[in-house]
């Protein structure tokens, strides 16, 4: 009869030592290696396969290690954890640490039977992390069993790669591009989202009655919905239909009141409180109506809505927050503030002259149409705003608009014309409305204007480049100071042709061997819209690999506003030239926010804006429109979306103005018009008022239902069981010093990060081969230096000094695999046993690393959850194991730091090592005795963050499993002189 092995227990087959995991069953065995990862584990049949119970070997005397091995074999051991025994699960097998303020959402959502929130952080903050942090951990505690994930097309790429690199969750997409062949694989009256539990679906796709049936049917149990506020209508004004389909969508989703839904998005009012009341009431339908002005009202909101600005959390547990002392503070580093600078230029007479006649064929047009009724009158305004916007963007944008005809004119309607005239021309805060709308728009109307626009449009194309393109010779003066900085700048552009044009103009040609007006070592790309948005990364990747690594280059990306929203860009940009004035400020916003985010090394972030002073258009939209953004901003602290249609009106007051003035009619006239009055205090009044809801929202809403306290508990938990970062910088350091790894500091001139380089060519074969799939086969052969940051937000090519970063994992799992191999080839940095002769203790003190294995069961709303998980931990004491005086568990930490005062000779420390390791079973009811102890703690801390979901923790156990690990045992011995000393003190 085959004997039952109990859930942690170790057993012995397969010629290797195995944890048994709870899912065995008497006659099946799954198994993970001791020390190995979820990836190697494995299934046995004791009836047919050898299996024995096992006992974890004690250390060998002679395997003396030096006063560092103590500390590299704790680190080692701890980086190899990947799964917790703390409430947070999913913490130790993610490839991201979170920063303490990204917890906060988690801790909110552990609170919550079934998890309805909506989370509205600021740009940059990380709202992704903190999102994906919540799916981690309820795809880990079984809370949930699947995902889907709602984004644009153009984001959905970036959101796999972070659920897939940062999470270790594999979605698959699910876009208009991928259904055909997604659907080839499916069997007869599957569907796609039964058949792939975790999903990133585009808003686009989605919006089809056949396909939102689909989902709707089988819809994951846990739903992530970003930009949540272009899904939502608002009840005061005319709403899109893409926003009225996604609604409809969302309203069914939230229908499921066992459905997780996390609702995304840094704008949740987007100027209307009616749209912020409907999102509200997607995440729980009595917020649509309660009074937000109440205590009752506000404390509910507060359970389920998060909403901080850089300011929050820049200085995060620190006294200021209402903790004792800063021993927690965690510091965010944020680019401190951007800095504006607007730059004009002024038209050559060749220019001025073009857009003289271009006005008036524009104002003849429009004129000419009034008379001829509404559906004439919109179209020919279409084509003229299409044709002044190309006009000032660039010669090459100018003369595809005038030899392309309007798409406007084929409209049956006005309301048509309107439609298709108004999203080409006009620059809508929608995000989902960036695809696609970066082509150059069309003038042409009418048959009989051909000649007269090619004409226009001859004239255009002659003057490209710098001599008679001043806005572009303007563009390289700045482009030269910013890069003679140290900046790598994004120059964003709105239309196709115009970033085409700058990037011919400004590039290096190797096979004609053009030199570019930057220099030779500046590397230029354009990214728009005709590519993919998979292109699109791509793109940017191959720019920053063709830069290198040396100091001297430097990379320019010309972009449309395809990558204005949604793409993190801040690991390889530092600074945003605006060469188009967008017409809606928030774009603007947009763009700077790709750069200025968390991770960005650089302190500052410049922001150029490039307006024409004399084109009749630039200078009135940056007055009205930019500065008064910019100014909202400064005051509050975050952005605040102008509507779209009050941005409109006041630019169609502008341009109306102009073409019944011309390019020459006096500025101050404009703004004492009537029309141009009325639109601007429409728009003055609705951006006031937004602001003063928004900053009202910030003070009545701020998150208080999670105490930094409990947060700051929490996390010294974690940092307890996991370690910290200045750990793992030790760790890494001195690991890679005794392997024989050349290491030099870094600092970047202008960063706010610092960390240093290793070249692992020289250190042992097994060490590179670990690394080679990590940071590339051709960096470890060719000996190239690997970058280690400071901080975990790394650009591909760099490994961050945390402890899920997948170079410090595999270093780890070198240094541990040759502590525990005694026969190892080459040098060993950790070891099991040392003595260290150190004037830091007085009387002989062991140190002992001790692994604990904690039997869970875990309920949840799925049932409960048989889990295994792993901690280490320190404990010290002083004299012989049978009469051991224990010591606090701090004054064990600190024996990590103590250093060889004296040398100890070899065989008298063999000789004690044996003799201590020959006593250690009389320390074995203490060693269990705490193990019950952090068995109980842990128990308390699962209760404590889940204390208002009480149904939920009834059940709830932890165990430890006996016997523990002796992973290691270290002596420290007084050193002759601080014996002396405490000979003395007695004495006296």
């Amino acid at each position: 009869m085959a004997l039952t092995y109990s859930a942690g227990s170790l057993v012995t087959a397969r010629g290797r030592e195995w944890v048994v995991l709870p899912e065995s069953e008497p006659d099946l065995l799954v198994l993970r290696p001791l020390g190995g990862s979820d990836d190697d584990i494995a299934a046995v049949f004791p009836a047919f396969e050898t299996v024995k119970g096992a006992e974890f070997a004690p250390p060998e005397p002679d395997d003396l290690g030096d006063q560092r091995a103590a500390g590299l074999l704790r680190t080692a051991l701890r980086v190899g954890f990947r799964s917790g025994a703390g409430p947070f699960r999913s913490l130790a097998g993610i490839a991201v640490e979170p920063r303490a303020y990204q917890l906060v959402p988690l801790l909110m959502a552990l609170r919550q039977k079934t998890v309805r929130m909506l989370i509205s952080d600021d740009v940059g903050i990380g709202k992704t992390v903190e999102a994906g942090l919540i799916a981690s951990e309820f795809l880990s505690q079984g809370e949930a069993t699947g995902l889907a994930v709602l984004c644009s097309p153009a984001l959905a790429e970036q959101w796999q790669q972070e659920l897939r690199t940062k999470f270790g969750i594999d979605a698959e997409l699910v876009l208009s591009s991928t259904v055909s062949r997604l659907e080839r694989g499916l069997g007869l009256g599957q569907s796609l989202f039964d058949k792939y539990p975790h999903v990133i679906v585009s808003t686009d796709f989605i919006k089809s009655p056949r396909h939102h049936e689909d989902f709707i049917k089988y819809c994951p149990d846990l739903v992530i919905v970003d930009e949540a506020h272009t899904c939502v209508t608002d009840d005061d004004t005319k709403t899109g239909t893409q926003n009225q389909l996604r609604y409809k969508l969302l309203r069914r989703v939230a229908e499921d009141t066992e459905r997780h839904l996390l609702l995304v998005t840094a704008t949740p009012h987007s100027g209307k409180e009616s749209a912020f009341r409907n999102l509200l009431g997607l995440v729980k339908p009595e917020l649509a109506h309660v009074d937000l002005d109440s205590q009752s009202g506000r404390k509910l909101l507060s359970q389920h809505f998060v909403a901080r600005k850089r300011a929050d959390v820049r200085q995060y547990l620190t006294k200021e927050d209402g903790l004792a002392d800063d021993s927690l503070a965690e510091r965010t580093a944020f680019p401190s503030d951007r800095y504006f600078k607007d730059e004009t230029y002024k038209l050559s007479p060749e220019y001025r002259a073009l857009l003289d006649d271009a006005i008036a064929y524009a104002s003849e047009r429009v004129e000419e149409a009034d008379g001829q009724g509404r559906r004439e009158a919109r179209i020919a305004w279409w084509s003229a705003i299409a044709l002044l916007r190309s006009m000032v963007s660039s010669p090459r944008a100018a003369a595809q608009t005038l030899r392309t005809r309007s798409a406007a004119a084929v409209a049956a309607s006005a309301e048509e014309a309107d439609r298709l005239g108004a999203p080409l021309t006009s620059d809508s805060a929608d995000s989902d409305a960036l695809e696609g709308m970066d082509v150059a728009p069309g003038a042409e109307t009418e048959e009989n204007a051909g000649s007269r626009l090619a004409d226009l449009a001859e004239r255009a194309q002659a003057l490209e480049g710098p001599a008679q393109d001043l806005k572009l010779k303007a563009l390289i003066k700045h482009l030269k100071a910013l890069l003679a900085d140290g900046y790598n700048p994004i120059v964003f552009c709105r239309y196709i042709p115009t970033a085409e044009y700058l990037a011919e103009q400004l590039s290096n040609d190797p096979e004609t061997k053009k030199r570019g007006p930057l220099g030779a070592k500046t590397v230029v790309k354009a990214v728009t819209g005709t590519l993919s948005p998979q292109q699109r990364i791509e793109r940017i990747e191959e720019l920053a690999a063709e830069a290198g690594e040396d100091a001297a280059a430097r990379r320019v990306l010309i972009a449309t506003d395809c990558l204005s929203e949604g793409v993190n860009l801040q690991h390889h940009f530092d600074a945003v030239l605006h060469y188009d004035l967008a017409w809606n400020p928030t774009r603007h916003d947009q763009r700077e926010g790709r750069v200025d985010r968390y991770g960005q090394k650089r302190d500052e972030v410049r922001v150029i804006t490039l307006y024409g002073d004399d084109n009749g258009i630039d200078g009135k939209v940056l007055e009205v429109l930019i500065k008064k953004h910019r100014q909202i901003k400064k005051d509050l602290g975050i952005s605040v979306s102008v509507p779209d249609e009050m941005s409109t009106g006041v630019t169609d007051a502008i341009v109306e103005w102009l073409l019944l003035r011309g390019r020459q009619g006096e500025q101050e006239a404009l703004f004492e018009s009537d029309s141009f009055q009325q639109s601007f205090a429409d728009l003055e009044q609705d951006w006031n008022s937004a602001a003063d809801r928004e900053k009202a929202s910030r003070s009545r809403f701020a998150q208080r239902s999670i105490h930094p306290e409990e947060v700051a508990r929490e996390v010294a938990a974690v940092r307890e069981a996991l370690g910290g970062a200045g750990e793992v910088d030790t760790f890494v350091r001195e690991s890679l010093n005794a392997l024989g790894a050349v290491l030099r500091d870094s600092d970047d001139s202008g960063a706010s990060v610092t960390g240093f380089t290793a070249q692992v060519g020289g250190t042992p074969v097994g060490l590179r081969d670990a690394l080679a799939p990590v940071v590339g086969a051709e960096t470890v052969e060719r000996d190239r230096p690997i970058p280690f940051r400071s901080t975990p937000a790394v650009a591909r090519g760099e490994a961050a000094l945390v402890r899920t970063d997948p170079v410090v994992g595999a270093l780890a799992s070198h240094v541990l695999n040759a502590a525990l191999d005694t026969q190892a080839d080459g040098v060993r940095p950790a070891r099991r046993c040392g003595v260290v002769t150190t004037d830091a203790v007085t009387t002989r003190t062991t140190l002992l690393l001790v692994r604990y294995r904690f039997h869970l069961t875990l309920p949840s709303r799925n049932g409960e959850k048989q889990v295994v998980a792993e901690d280490a931990r320190l404990l010290a004491f002083e004299g012989a194991p049978r009469n051991a005086v224990w010591l606090p568990q701090d004054r064990a930490v600190e024996l990590l730091e103590a250093h060889a005062t004296e040398n100890t000779a070899a065989a008298s420390g063999e000789r004690t090592m044996k003799r201590i390791l020959g006593e250690l079973g009389d320390a074995t009811a203490h060693l269990e005795s705490y193990g019950a102890e952090l068995a109980a703690e842990l128990d308390a801390s699962h209760r404590r963050v889940r204390t208002a979901s009480g149904e939920i923790v009834r059940g709830l156990s932890v165990t430890a499993q006996k016997p523990a690990d002796i992973l290691g045992t270290y002596v420290y011995l007084p050193a002759a002189s601080s014996t002396v000393s405490a000979s003395a003190g007695v004495s006296d």
